[in-house]
């Protein structure tokens, strides 16, 4: 997904799915002048996702901004970007995507690196059957 500068403005284009491009439309739109108002830089900045002086925002800023969320749902461990991207992977394998696009959505150069997601699986799939088989 990528944001594309027409005639002063921004817009969404991607193959995120319509819901998906709806939200960043929405954002496009709603959200991010309202971040980037009092900014010098913001207004033209070619990044779809700012910080509050209109620059790119950092690995340090999603950080922050997740892990405030977390505490905010009331959670007791801090919520980090790395335990989305291990749900999504897992969230992914579980409803039966191939491991082969889990690799290329995460940007994993190896496959074993992916594969690590797989246990995560095959435990859920142990419990389930433990649960629910009448001979387990």
């Amino acid at each position: 997904m990528r944001a594309v500068h027409r005639e002063g403005r921004q817009r969404a284009r991607g193959s995120g799915g319509r819901k998906a491009l709806g939200i960043v439309e929405r954002y496009l739109r709603e959200g991010r002048p309202e971040i980037v108002r009092s900014t010098r830089a913001g207004a033209s900045s070619a990044f779809l996702f700012v910080n509050r002086r209109g620059g790119k925002i950092s690995r340090v800023g999603v950080w922050k901004i997740l892990s405030n969320y977390g505490k905010q749902a009331g959670l007791r461990t801090s919520l980090t970007p790395h335990m989305l991207r291990h749900s999504f992977a897992t969230h992914l394998l579980e409803r039966g995507a191939d491991l082969r696009s889990v690799q290329l959505m995460l940007g994993h150069a190896d496959i074993s690196t992916t594969q690590i997601y797989t246990h995560v699986v095959e435990e859920r799939l142990k419990q389930v059957y433990k649960a629910h088989h009448p001979r387990a």
